[in-house]
């Protein structure tokens, strides 16, 4: 060939691969263009790191193509996408950050490739080249940390990524890194969105829940756990507005108040379950028998209150009368079938009072007038004060100081004549009135027997005296202790049982109680007295008679009755010094009981001479306001200890 025409076939070639060239790199920008255009509208982070595996791929023509993403802590990484050869098997993987190319690559902050080899000493040369000698890596470089990197392996055909490789894929790179710093934060924005949904939706489900146990705290306090009717509180508030709109339409407004009969025995019967099933079938008949308007309420116990609004007593009367029915039809109760009655009283606003608690008050009053009388219904009615100031008010207010604790035990030493020791106490009720002061126990003690409570109130102080019995014992006090019973209490079989079980439960010898009966209940029942008496003297309690010589007793039926004791009335011994016939009764019963092998004691001394003249006639006890007041334990247990009597201790002999 000639050398003019070597020269234009050189030219030729040389301009054949320009155009090549051309094309290629035209190829390139219009791949980076469209993949620049693609990944920056991608938001979503992990189809936008396939498709930029996918892209990388075509731009540097590798077999494989790896993206590695640091963890937040730079500690490991993970390859999260890839694309060709073998790339769904690696992607997943998570290693060290120290591990291979990715590590060289964020330790050093730039590129891998062929050439770097030249770089390195001829050891660490020979490793790499063995290692990586095919492998290019660019790092991604984000605005605030090192996101990761883009890894090629093989070149399609063989041979090793060159320079222009590097270029296209660090060119790639950059584009790469904003895309992947706005997805991760477009994500991270939609993270935060979707955690603060979670938490309005949690902040949602708590305001819920709170309002839902406010709700439920609203109830407990409004309404009554037992049987869901409103409780007291509720009830005085009803009562209250209701007042408030009567007084504005210058209406009436009546309140009920309804106590069931014989409850406890219910209770002490078949037990509480069984009660609780019964007062909450009560207050279902009630409601039944009511309008929407009214209101019925459990304010406690076995005792339920009724709001009427506009309803006078003749409204009351007939309200009262359909409670009445609807309690007639019997209760199924432990398989059998049982009745239950009601006493009610009404108040009515504004005759009766234009406050709540004195409705409240005269309501209660007129119940308690109910439960004496033979209809079982009662208006108040402002006579029964007059007739007895303040009578009926103290069942209302006696009910309430059972459940507060109000009543006490005060103690009345005992003593021995002839040893001059304080060997004994009586156990006296005493009720402190928040409002009237001590009231006498010939006030309240009849009330206690009339309102069906003395029962009750009397377990509660042989209990608490023979605790108290059991405590002076152990302090090596050997003090007998004598508790009152009333016809009521010798009429209840199951008074031997309680004893007993007081006695065992608190390891008292029977011999340090003594129970005493007044002589007229004693003669009202002897055959069931002596019954009664008999059961508990066989486990060695002992009994006295109280107020001897105040009745007209048979002394065949005393001889008759398992006594130990005489109590002479203090009627004749306050005035025995001054009145020769008081004398000479005293002097009499103490003969007359230790010929019946009795012990004889005389209540109401309050002077020396008297003491005396009750020593000369071999009376046994004495006791009375010479010897000491009776008073309550702490303050017994410290004039015992400072009184000139000296106490009986435990192991001496009379």
């Amino acid at each position: 060939m000639k050398p003019k025409e070597s020269s234009l076939a050189d030219q030729s070639n040389r301009l054949q691969q320009l155009e090549k060239a051309l094309q290629l790199r035209e190829h390139e920008i219009q791949l980076l263009k469209e993949t620049a255009d693609a990944i920056t509208g991608q938001l979503h982070l992990e189809i936008l790191l396939q498709m930029v595996a996918e892209r990388a791929r075509d731009l540097i023509q590798a077999e494989t193509v790896l993206i590695p993403v640091l963890d937040r802590d730079c500690e490991e990484y993970t390859y999260t996408a890839g694309a060709g050869r073998d790339a769904r098997e690696v992607v997943g993987e998570s290693l060290p950050i120290e591990y291979g190319v990715c590590g060289w690559v964020w330790r050093h902050r730039k590129p891998w490739w062929h050439g770097v080899l030249e770089e390195l000493d001829d050891e660490e040369r020979d490793r790499w080249e063995r290692e990586a000698g095919t492998v290019i890596m660019v790092p991604l470089i984000g605005k605030a940390h090192l996101l990761g990197g883009i890894s090629g392996l093989n070149k399609i055909g063989g041979g090793s990524f060159d320079k222009r490789d590097l270029d296209l894929l660090s060119m790639f790179a950059s584009q790469v890194a904003v895309a992947i710093d706005n997805a991760t934060a477009f994500e991270e924005l939609n993270d935060a969105k979707r955690r603060a949904e979670a938490f309005q939706e949690e902040l949602r489900q708590v305001n819920q829940e709170l309002l839902k146990t406010n709700k439920d705290l609203e109830h407990m306090a409004l309404y009554d756990s037992l049987t869901g009717l409103p409780n007291r509180y509720l009830v005085q508030d009803r009562l209250e507005r209701g007042l408030c709109s009567a007084e504005r339409d210058g209406g009436c407004l009546t309140i009920l108040m309804v106590d069931l009969n014989h409850f406890k025995e219910v209770n002490d019967t078949l037990g509480h379950h069984v009660g609780d099933v019964l007062l909450k079938e009560v207050g279902v008949r009630f409601r039944q028998q009511l309008r929407e308007v009214d209101t019925v309420g459990r304010l406690g116990g076995d005792e339920f209150a009724i709001i009427l609004p506009h309803t006078d007593a003749e409204g009351a009367a007939s309200v009262a009368g359909h409670l009445h029915h609807a309690l007639e039809t019997p209760l199924e109760l432990e398989g059998g079938s049982f009745r239950v009655a009601a006493s009610i009283g009404a108040a009515i606003y504004p005759q009766h009072g234009r406050d709540w608690p004195t409705l409240f008050r005269r309501g209660d009053i007129a119940m308690y007038t109910a439960k004496q009388g033979s209809d079982r219904f009662s208006v108040y009615n402002p006579e029964y004060d007059r007739h007895s100031p303040g009578r009926l008010s103290l069942m209302a207010d006696l009910h309430k100081a059972l459940e507060l604790g109000q009543l006490e035990l005060f103690y009345q030493p005992k003593l021995d004549l002839c040893s001059g020791a304080i060997v004994g106490v009586e156990a006296l009720m005493r009720w402190h009135h928040p409002e009237h002061g001590m009231v006498p126990p010939d006030v309240f003690i009849p009330i206690l027997e009339q309102s069906g409570l003395l029962k009750r109130h009397t377990y509660w102080a042989l209990e608490t005296a023979i605790a108290q019995c059991k405590a002076w014992s152990d302090r090596g006090w050997d003090l007998g202790i004598s508790v009152n019973l009333s016809m009521c209490n010798l009429r209840d079989r199951d008074l031997p049982d309680r004893v007993n079980s007081y006695i065992r439960e608190y390891n008292v010898h029977p011999a340090a109680l003594v129970l005493e009966v007044t002589e007229s209940t004693v003669m009202q029942d002897p055959d069931n007295v002596s019954e009664v008496l008999d059961n508990l003297v066989a486990v060695g309690i002992q009994f006295s008679i109280d107020d001897f010589g105040t009745g007209y007793s048979s002394l065949s039926h005393l001889k008759r009755l398992s006594v130990s004791e005489l109590k002479i009335d203090k009627s004749f011994v306050m005035e025995m010094v001054v009145d020769s016939d008081d004398a000479v009764i005293v002097r009499s019963t103490v003969d007359l009981a230790h010929n019946m092998g009795l012990r004889v004691v005389a209540e109401g001394v309050e002077n020396d001479d008297c003491l005396v003249m009750l020593r000369e006639m071999g009376c046994d006890l004495v006791q009375g306001f010479h010897i000491a007041k009776p008073m309550p334990a702490a303050q017994f247990d410290y004039w015992l200890r400072q009184s000139a009597w000296r106490v009986f201790q435990t192991g001496d002999v009379a």
